[in-house]
């Protein structure tokens, strides 16, 4: 589940860390009296809330709100009206909404703060390990996806202690890493920690703040922030089922998230089912190497899972309009293999295959798993690795053609 940017700002802030001062605002005259109260003289920041990344680099498909992005400076009280009329109602799209896009309900008015450094910082888990993985850039206004397929190099990784955060020494590495000032290393203790506790408190999956500002004094200030929580533990923060906004969630999204699966689309042509959240950056820097082919939707199906719910996920993915083949790309640890298997066959008999569909397993009843496929006598290709189901993909969906 996720939620919005002031909703995940207002959690963090409860765990010290600085945030700009802000206000929701659902209409032009709300956002008029929330500028007056974040910030007397301005200027203020205009914030699109929706659940997506890069807004600021996304474009308003209504005449009204213009080409400018989901994210605004406004400098003269008398513009923010204007200006919120432009983006309220209004459909903003992003690399991450496809071309879609979403409605604008609310913008978050928020006052502008002065910074001298940004970078990026989240965290997230690695289920290869597993840990609390911290992950920071000094991005320099590169998208981080894009940093992380051209220069990985350039991102640091640390492992983090489940109980205690970051260790002092963890803190100085992140610091020279990103050439902060020595001035920053407590706030940078707290920001990060304040972090970790949040996540391990809330069961979260993915916190991001992208960008983090460090100020002239050495503060470190979360300029946005987004948050993912595990549906699974729901059940246990109330306070976090409530501010699910349905509204922003597509009918597919809706049916994954019934299933405790996590379901995102983009604008690709390739749909891919994996088990953990590096997998699916992996599967998805492949498949973007290969020029014209794209992430449709990706499924993170995570934890154990039976036959019927796998089903029932492979055949939100068929059901995907710009799905043009299949990628299932599974570790088998916790999830069993052959019961992925036995999903696939099921979902595929009722629904029909009639797109490519390669398969790697690896890991528990792998062999089992590979024996039902092939006994299904369905036109499924099965790899043995990545880079190898991605390239008997794009071959299979380039015979097709």
């Amino acid at each position: 589940m996720n939620i919005h940017e002031y909703q995940a700002k207002k959690i963090l802030s409860q765990y010290g860390i600085v945030i700009p001062k802000g206000m929701i605002a659902y209409t032009p005259h709300e956002a008029k009296k929330a500028a007056a109260q974040v910030s007397f003289r301005g200027p203020w920041m205009l914030k699109a809330q929706i659940q997506s990344g890069a807004r600021n680099k996304g474009y308003f498909t209504d005449k009204k709100a213009g080409r400018r992005g989901g994210i605004r400076l406004v400098r003269s009280r008398r513009d923010i009206m204007p200006e919120a009329e432009k983006m309220l109602g209004s459909t903003l799209v992003t690399v991450q909404t496809g071309p879609k896009g979403k409605q604008v309900g609310r913008i978050y008015v928020e006052a502008f703060a002065k910074v001298r450094k940004t970078f990026y910082a989240s965290l997230v888990i690695d289920r290869m390990i597993p840990a609390i993985t911290l992950l920071v850039a000094d991005t320099n206004d590169e998208d981080i996806t894009t940093l992380a397929i051209l220069s990985p190099e350039n991102i640091l990784r640390v492992h983090l202690d489940l109980i205690t955060g970051a260790s002092p020494e963890q803190i100085q590495e992140v610091m020279e890493f990103l050439n902060l000032e020595p001035k920053v290393a407590k706030n940078l203790e707290t920001f990060i920690n304040g972090m970790h506790q949040a996540f391990v408190d809330y069961d979260a999956v993915m916190i991001e703040v992208n960008p983090v500002g460090v100020t002239k004094t050495g503060q470190i200030i979360a300029l946005d922030a987004k948050m993912s929580f595990d549906n699974n533990a729901l059940y246990r923060h109330k306070e976090i089922s409530v501010l699910q906004d349905e509204y922003e969630e597509e009918d597919r999204e809706l049916k994954a998230a019934k299933y405790g699966f996590q379901y995102s689309e983009f604008d690709g042509n390739i749909g891919c089912i994996v088990n953990g959240d590096g997998i699916a950056l992996t599967a998805m820097d492949l498949i973007r190497g290969r020029g014209d082919y794209g992430t449709a939707c990706f499924l993170n199906v995570k934890g154990g899972v039976d036959k019927d719910k796998i089903a029932a996920g492979i055949k939100i993915i068929m059901t995907n309009p710009r799905v043009e083949g299949i990628l299932i790309n599974i570790l088998g640890g916790f999830l069993r293999c052959n019961l992925i298997a036995d999903g696939i066959v099921a979902a595929a008999s009722e629904v029909g295959l009639n797109v490519p569909l390669v398969v790697r397993f690896e890991g528990t009843n792998k062999d089992e798993a590979k024996d039902i496929l092939e006994h299904s006598k369905l036109p499924i290709i099965i790899a043995e690795d990545m880079e190898d189901s991605v390239n008997k993909l794009i071959t299979a969906m380039e015979e097709s053609d």
